[in-house]
């Protein structure tokens, strides 16, 4: 047997996992919702409402959008979207270590 799991934050329906941690570190590496919705197979639209969905549940806004110009605009994280994966993160990797240990503990005994 091996240990599998998810976990996410949930506010009235999912806000925020391992998925939208992921999209929101593409889009701060590449400065483009664009460009980090086809690194994952992602249509725009579908990021977008992704988007658009996790900032309403969590209740602040995760990107900052510049439309056009010269330099063609782009997208980039908020100070709250930087802390929210910074924190996940760190959250996640003390989990996996948690959960690792139980697993040893209940279901690992050689």
């Amino acid at each position: 047997m091996q240990l599998r799991y998810k976990i996410w934050l949930d506010k009235k329906g999912k806000a925020f996992g391992k998925g939208p941690s992921d999209i929101l570190k593409r889009i701060d590496r590449l400065n483009s919702l664009n460009k980090a919705a086809r690194e994952i197979n992602m249509s725009y639209s579908q990021a977008w409402n992704l988007i658009n969905t996790l900032e309403k549940r969590l209740g602040f806004k995760l990107l900052r959008r510049e439309v056009g110009g010269n330099s063609g605009g782009g997208s980039y994280l908020t100070e709250e979207a930087r802390e929210l994966v910074r924190k996940y993160d760190a959250f996640m990797q003390e989990a996996d270590r948690e959960l690792k240990k139980l697993y040893q503990k209940y279901f690992d005994q050689r």
